[in-house]
């Protein structure tokens, strides 16, 4: 036991140091960790025999959920609405052509009967969020016309929708589901796995507003139970446990919780630990001996995937009038496929009789030249197509980056030989700093150039350097619908706590309001306030 946890932390470590070498070459560091797992394995190096298939189902489908969890949850639902429709059109109607389309060849090229053609086109017909936007993240690459936005919202929702064709024709070549049974079966997964995401969702964010946890980090725990809550429910019920795993995770990332930017760092380490522990297993559980006979059918249907199947799945469902060639494009080749697909495909086996083809190392070939190639070439191929925007950032497309962040504040005590003290604002000179409160004998006042400064005074302002102050953030709220409590009322009508401020208000086009008791709160306002216990200002929402 203590040797294995050691070999275990040791493989840990060099996936994390060797992951700095393959982004400074620009290649997808999940590469790497299946290339170890290989180099690991019962052909490589260190001979480790290893071809337990129902354990490695079991540790997938785990980091699968908290995956595709964290897929939703970071999900900017502000940022990702516009593209609603065709991401949505993607994730359904996309997978599903991609599917057919690649069964297509596997039934005409491959000599493949329909139903092995359909299935392996299934299993590999979603699309890998964790690799697209590793690459896009660490690059800090955002792509015009919110095509990152499309790309995360479609990425993030198609795998349930392959897992879903996959069950099914797993029971059809089984024989333990008719074809007029397969109407049924899509209800029961659609169904319950939407009914069970949204009332979760829903349900979990509640519980985040009302209850505060007393104990430090029990929040994140209670998250995380939430998260395998969420598959396993619709899961018991023949539900689709990863819809409703990614339903619960868009609803509570985008719901007004305290403490949401220590749950993204949480999630963020622990879908990074999921990444490195799903490719390093999957690598070593193949057999690069047994690859020879599927190596030539594995790449013709990498081939036609790439450059087929998905660019016509694209361009038939994008309307030319809103989405350009370049567009398309691009999103055409920012289909990889990744650990989803090879965790289907390991369905296939466990579930099925012998089959033409060896499935599993099919899609582990097919993945493996997906990440290298594609993912390689993801920032070179969006440059020659003219499609970086240098003007904005990647990282608004994720929860974590507008809807609740930590800016840069300095608290300063005024004491009598302070050079603030006993002058008025208008006096001060600032350049780009901006006081943002003052807090005299405890009392929060709001400044204008006509404030005076008195010794005694605490005086926050934002600036360049930050000095530790947990207690004190800007926190902002977003009023994104017709039934939110603030929309309508004047600042003065709000109930906040007596220790928080509203200090500006954005408007949706992008003008900024200095508040006042009078102003009123709008649809699409953002609005920006100090709070020293944010928890607060989240549960009078």
């Amino acid at each position: 036991m203590t040797l294995t946890l050691l070999i275990f932390a040791v493989i840990l470590i060099i996936c994390i140091l060797l992951s700095k070498i393959t982004h400074k070459l620009g290649v997808p560091s999940l590469l790497l960790f299946i290339l170890l797992g290989m180099l690991m394995g019962s052909d490589g190096v260190f001979k480790v025999y290893f071809n337990n298939y129902h354990l490695t189902e079991q540790v997938c489908t785990i980091t699968l959920i908290f995956i595709i969890f964290y897929g939703g949850f970071g999900t900017n639902w502000k940022m990702a609405k516009p593209v609603l429709k065709p991401a949505l059109l993607l994730s359904t109607l996309g997978v599903i052509l991609t599917a057919v389309i690649t069964g297509l060849f596997c039934h005409f090229v491959l000599q493949l009967d329909w139903i092995e053609s359909l299935l392996i086109g299934s299993v590999i017909s979603s699309t890998d969020a964790a690799s697209v936007f590793s690459i896009l993240r660490s690059k800090k690459l955002n792509l015009k016309n919110g095509t990152a936005s499309l790309l995360e919202l479609e990425s993030g929702s198609n795998d349930p929708v392959a897992y879903m064709l996959t069950l099914i024709l797993i029971d059809l070549m089984n024989e333990s589901a008719q074809l007029s049974e397969i109407p049924f079966l899509l209800l029961a997964q659609v169904g319950y796995g939407t009914v069970f995401g949204i009332v979760i969702g829903l349900g979990t964010s509640l519980i985040l507003k009302k209850i505060n946890f007393m104990v430090d980090g029990l929040e994140t725990i209670f998250v995380l139970a939430i998260a395998i809550l969420s598959f396993a429910l619709p899961t018991l019920m023949g539900g689709n446990g990863y819809l409703a795993t990614y339903l619960t995770g868009i609803i509570i990332g985008n719901h007004s919780i305290s403490n949401k930017v220590t749950l993204v760092h949480f999630f963020d380490g622990l879908t990074g630990l999921a990444q490195i522990l799903i490719f390093f297993i999957l690598g070593l559980l193949s057999f690069p001996s047994q690859m020879s006979s599927i190596l030539l059918p594995s790449f013709g249907i990498f081939i036609w995937l790439t450059f087929i199947a998905r660019p016509l799945a694209i361009f038939f469902l994008l309307p030319s009038c809103k989405y350009t060639i370049p567009q398309k494009l691009l999103l055409s080749w920012s289909g990889l496929r990744g650990a989803a697909s090879i965790v289907f495909a390991i369905l296939v086996v466990l579930n099925t009789n012998e089959t033409s083809y060896d499935i599993f190392h099919i899609s582990f070939c097919i993945c493996l030249m997906s990440v290298a190639v594609q993912g390689t070439l993801l920032p070179t191929v969006a440059r020659k197509l003219n499609m970086i925007d240098d003007n904005d950032n990647v990282l608004k497309t994720f929860t974590d980056y507008q809807e609740e962040e930590h800016l840069p504040l300095i608290k300063i005590l005024i004491t009598t030989s302070h050079s603030w003290a006993n002058q008025k604002i208008h006096d001060l000179h600032l350049n780009d700093t901006l006081i943002l409160m003052l807090r005299r004998n405890e009392q929060t006042l709001i400044p204008n150039g006509n404030t005076l400064i008195l010794p005694g005074d605490e005086v926050v302002i934002s600036g360049t350097s930050y000095e530790e102050n947990p207690d004190l953030t800007l926190t902002e709220i977003y009023v994104d619908h017709q039934t939110h409590p603030w929309l309508g009322k004047t600042l003065k009508d709000l109930n906040l706590p007596s220790q928080s401020l509203i200090i500006l208000i954005k408007r949706q086009d992008g003008t900024n309001i200095t508040p006042k008791g009078e102003t009123t709160i709008q649809l699409h306002d953002t609005v920006i306030l100090t709070c020293e216990t944010c928890d607060q200002c989240v549960i009078n929402l």
